[in-house]
Formats: structure tokens, sequence, C-alpha cells
């Protein structure tokens, strides 16, 4: 099982340069980070996770920024987001993005994206957050138009392109309907993720990896029904904190590759969490 780790990068953690350089060494597969643009400070969207919002979400780097200084020292280290706040981008912009990180670093990237909690950020990006789902659907497509091998224009309801000549283009070759680099679609467990993820991408990144002996069975099942290869599912449980028990069930349900979560901390604090994953490798 490859072992990864994702980190809310700050201005106040250990650099992105540095990270990388300690991952590779160490032999972790990858290295993930997470977005978001900024924290309204009146917000009535109450946190996922309970309590009071962590700092470090209004503190986050830029993960493509980050990740373009992580390929540039690190040769091997895998790259991803987790996750990239689709809706909030201009896609245009965003498949040029994704596409020039994954040709910079030789196909290393895996664009991992999701829909969102934070209303209030998303609405000063101008997203209606009653269709944000429809639209990163219809975002991810016209990007798929821009990375296809030949000029493809694409109309949808939310946006359009015109056949155009877009490079670079991502390193890995379309399989099935996906075109572009590896993708995966973060989110909570339900009929219309799974038929997300079985439309355009390549697997689930679930949060925290919880409750996944239930829910992967139905995954499978709506990825056969839209007649994707079976072996082809990919399962990578994001923001995990290990145990052994934990990674042994994750080995028994075929998953083969799991993302750990690091503290949103310094240098020596990060290191010494890195010292006790290391058992896992």
């Amino acid at each position: 099982m490859r072992i990864s780790v994702t980190i809310f990068l700050t201005d106040e953690t250990i650099t992105p340069t540095l990270l990388a350089r300690e991952l590779e060494e160490r032999g972790f597969a990858g290295l993930y980070l997470p977005e978001h643009t900024h924290i309204p400070v009146e917000r009535v969207t109450p946190y996922p996770a309970g309590g009071e919002l962590p700092p470090e979400y209004g503190r986050t780097l830029d993960p493509f920024v980050a990740l373009g200084q992580a390929a540039a020292v690190a040769e091997s280290l895998a790259l991803g987001t987790g996750i990239t706040l689709v809706a909030q981008h201009d896609p245009v912009a965003l498949a040029k993005q994704i596409a020039t990180l994954d040709h910079l670093s030789g196909g290393r990237f895996t664009l991992g994206l999701g829909f969102g909690w934070n209303v209030e950020e998303a609405a000063d990006h101008g997203v209606d957050w009653r269709t944000r789902r429809e639209l990163v659907r219809d975002r991810m497509a016209l990007m798929r138009a821009l990375w296809s091998a030949e000029p493809t224009g694409y109309e949808g309801e939310f946006g359009s392109v015109r056949p155009s000549h877009a490079h670079p283009k991502p390193v890995q070759q379309p399989r099935g309907p996906v075109v572009g680099p590896r993708t995966l679609v973060g989110g909570a467990a339900g009929p219309k993720l799974f038929a997300h993820i079985s439309e355009y991408a390549d697997g689930w990144m679930p949060i925290g990896g919880g409750g996944l002996t239930e829910s992967v069975p139905v995954l499978r099942a709506a990825w056969a029904g839209a007649g994707r290869d079976p072996e082809a599912l990919q399962l990578v449980p994001y923001a995990v904190l290990p145990t052994p028990g934990k990674l042994t069930h994750y080995a028994d349900l075929g998953i083969e590759e799991v993302v750990l979560q690091l503290p949103p901390a310094g240098e020596g604090d990060v290191l010494r969490v890195l010292d006790e994953y290391a058992k896992y490798l």
C-alpha cells in the first residue's frame, strides 16, 4: 500500500520544499494539499467537523504554487490536491494550471476535486450553492475538451469554449471517459456522488475513510452500471489518522493508497509525525 500525506500548508508551517524533500527521502508516496481561497469572517456555515474552524483554513497556501515548488525539488514524489474547489475557478485558466503542473512534474499530478462546504466562500466566487455539483460537472467537461488531443469545443449549461489550441496536455492518456490527469472526487457517499465519479473520474477520495465496508459495494455497482472497467476503480482514503488495524482493513478492501493527515505545524513537529508514520511504509 502506498502511503501519502496531506497537510494544511500555511505561511506559518513547514515549507513545501522542505516537506517534499523529507517525504521523498523517507519513502512516502505523495503529497496532497487542500484549497481555500479565503474564509469570510461573517460565516454561518458550520465547520463540518464541529466546533470552531481551525485557523489554518484562513491561512492556506495556494496548492498549485506550493505543489509546483514541491515538484521542482522532488523527482518521484506524487503530487495532488485534496481537494480543488473546481466551482471557484475559471475552468479555462484551471485547465492550464493543471496541465502545466502535470507536464512539468512528468505526469505526477492527481486532481482531487470536490464541491466545497463553505457557502460564504463559494458565494464570493459567484457560485450558486444549489447548483454547485452540476457546475463542477460542467467545468470538468469543459476542461476535458481543452485537454483533448485535437481542438475540441464544448457548450455546456454553465460555460463554453471554442475548439482551441491548448498546450501543454496532461501526461496521462485518456482512459474510458476520463481525459486528463488522475482524477479523484471527494465527498460523502451517495448516489449523486457515485454517479459523478463513474462519469468523469478515476475514483473516490473519501475523507477520513469511515464507512467504506458499506459504501464501496454501492460505488462498485454504480461504476459497473456506467460501463466502467471494474479493475480501474481507485479508492484513496484521505486525511486518515492511521492505526495498523485501519490500514489492514483498507488493504482487505483492495485499497492501494491511503493519505495520512499531518499537523499544520512547523518543521520539528511535522518531522516527528513523519517519524511516527514511518512504521506504516
